[in-house]
């Protein structure tokens, strides 16, 4: 006669018949598949919106925390390194104190298994929790933030950092060394009430997976794919519209508000909003177009920056918005075209004379051209507010890149940043209240550089300077926002972010 099996053998065979049962491989979203991790009471779920690309989880479970979790999980499965990044907040008040949402990086779908993930708790506490051994304790670190918005965890190797902030904030972050969870993990979105009777709920916004580029990659010749998306700048809620396996660059808002201008391998693009479809600019014989292009204020004219012939050396052009054969306005290069006055009358660029780089103007009809700064180090940048009466620019002449103004002329040089980071390429809204820019990390990057594939924050500030604040966290860099990128009604923001992982549930070019 066989003996009895011992009651917690029984338990754990359950555990683990219950986990395969509710598992579910359909795609949601990014996602492979949802699960209820452990022997939950109420089943949950994950319910995606295709049109505001939100995910909304409800679930049951016990904890995620001893030595086994009870939870929902929506997740996708990985190799390598990556960077998970959402806003996630709670629906209606709760029960628990310690009910939890966040990401999750985890070795299996067992109740046991080993795993690491950045917490957020119904009362505000915020922290690194993991399990590095399965069926081990649980350990956690906490940060001092209370109630964070935006939840950020990366891996690079078995090293894991989490990064959260409030909305308009930037990043805190821990890291958390030597955690061997195993290259082939499942990553994703949980929710936990900390109560088996209680289903909680919780919505998550700008969700993105994100591959980002290997140490082995050679830069401006290897590169990652796009994703083009809008920024609502009000809500910072960004919807993903057109992905690209190649590189595309600066995504310019045509002014009839339907359309985007970008550049790509050499190429640039209209981009129909309405039909999701790119269509080819004809620009003659000049087809080595880079990422420095810019609409003059009527909508009828488009300065462009490409070598010539064989020459990739930039030099400054004009040519139709509706396209054509360029007309040459900078005989000498490198020059990067940035900015046309209100008027029409003059084009602002970026321009190298005698190894030194600065801001120069020039007729858009033709003519000499006019350096306005004169500081050593690099100025670059220029753009005209709405008014004309200033120039927005960045320079590197106090130490770090940032953001300056200059009047039209060029006179009356001053400041408007002075933080810890690098600022680039401040862009003025339509309605001439607000200009929006691209932040470096002093950590990753020198003052003079703006390279591809970093971790990037998109600012707003006032138009006369003072406190900025985030709009969007995301990687990128060159070429996420080196153009005019403000809707017509400045009330959104186009750019480009950057992966090596795309996903089935977004447009395409093949």
């Amino acid at each position: 006669m066989k003996k009895a099996a011992p009651i917690n053998l029984i338990a754990l065979i359950l555990i683990v018949f219950a986990t395969k049962v509710n598992a579910q491989t359909n795609p949601i979203g990014i996602f492979d598949g949802q699960t209820d991790v452990g022997r939950v009471k109420t089943a949950g779920i994950c319910n995606y919106d295709d049109k505001l690309q939100t995910y909304t989880l409800s679930g049951s479970g016990s904890n995620i925390w001893g030595t086994h979790d009870e939870f929902h999980f929506v997740w996708k499965k990985m190799k390598g390194d990556f960077i998970l990044r959402c806003d996630a907040s709670f629906i209606d008040k709760g029960v628990e104190a310690h009910r939890k949402i966040g990401w999750m990086v985890r070795s299996s779908l067992d109740t046991g298994s080993k795993h690491i993930s950045a917490v957020v708790h119904g009362a505000g506490l915020t922290s690194l929790q993991f399990r590095k051994e399965t069926n081990g304790a649980m350990d956690e670190k906490k940060f001092d933030i209370s109630l964070p918005d935006v939840i950020q965890l990366e891996r690079k190797g078995n090293t894991y950092i989490i990064s959260v902030s409030h909305k308009g904030e930037l990043f805190a972050s821990q890291e958390l060394n030597d955690v061997d969870l195993g290259d082939n993990v499942y990553v994703g979105l949980f929710i936990c009430p900390h109560n088996p009777n209680v289903v909680e709920k919780a919505v998550f916004n700008n969700v993105r997976i994100v591959e980002p580029a290997p140490s082995t990659l050679v830069p401006y010749r290897q590169y990652l794919g796009s994703f083009l998306e809008i920024l609502d700048v009000q809500t910072q809620n960004s919807r993903i519209i057109y992905q690209a396996p190649n590189s595309i660059q600066a995504p310019n808002w045509m002014k009839d508000g339907k359309h985007l201008l970008y550049n790509s391998d050499g190429l640039l693009y209209t981009y129909d909003l309405k039909t999701n479809t790119p269509t080819l600019l004809n620009t003659g014989s000049i087809t080595a177009n880079n990422n420095d292009h810019v609409i003059s204020f009527d909508g009828k004219w488009l300065a462009i920056s490409s070598g010539e012939g064989k020459s990739f050396l930039s030099l400054g052009w004009v040519v139709p918005v509706t396209g054509g054969e360029p007309r040459k306005l900078t005989p000498i290069g490198p020059s990067y075209m940035h900015g046309w006055s209100p008027d029409g009358r003059w084009i602002v660029f970026c321009g190298n004379r005698h190894n030194e780089y600065d801001v120069y103007r020039i007729p858009s009809a033709g003519g000499p051209e006019e350096r306005l700064t004169t500081a050593p180090g690099l100025d670059d940048g220029p753009e005209y507010s709405p008014n004309g009466k200033y120039i927005f620019f960045n320079s590197v002449r106090s130490g770090l890149m940032q953001i300056w103004r200059m009047d039209a002329d060029g006179n009356n040089q001053v400041q408007l940043t002075n933080d810890d980071y690098n600022n680039w390429f401040p862009h003025v809204s339509p309605d001439g209240k607000w200009i929006s820019y691209i932040t470096f990390l002093k950590s990753e990057v020198k003052p003079g550089d703006h390279p591809f594939y970093k971790h990037v924050y998109i600012r707003v500030m006032s138009i006369d300077g003072g406190p900025s604040k985030v709009v969007a966290y995301l990687y990128g860099g060159q070429g996420t926002i080196n153009t005019p990128s403000w809707s017509p009604d400045s009330k959104y923001l186009a750019f480009i972010s950057n992966t090596a992982l795309l996903f089935p549930i977004f447009p395409t070019n093949k």
